[in-house]
């Protein structure tokens, strides 16, 4: 299948296949008292893996504000 952009035709698996090169993260920080919850999306290109990692590590050391215990954080993968 061909798609025309500006006067262009490109193959649509080529546009398709950035799309795979990415890791879609959703992340869930959450109090254990249920005090707070919080969202967060992004996404990561597979070649920039240790860097996800990086930042995962530092969630593991926030805590609540209020209650001061250490913050759930689950993760949900899209690959």
């Amino acid at each position: 299948m061909e798609i025309e952009l500006n006067n262009k035709t490109t193959d649509k698996t080529f546009n398709d296949s950035d799309n795979e090169n990415l890791i879609k993260v959703r992340a869930i920080i959450s109090c254990p008292s249920g005090d707070y919850i919080k969202k967060f999306r992004n996404q990561f290109p597979r070649k920039d893996l240790e860097l996800m990692v990086v930042a995962f590590k530092i969630f593991d050391f926030m805590t609540c504000t209020k209650c001061g215990e250490l913050l759930n954080l689950n993760l949900e993968f899209e690959i």
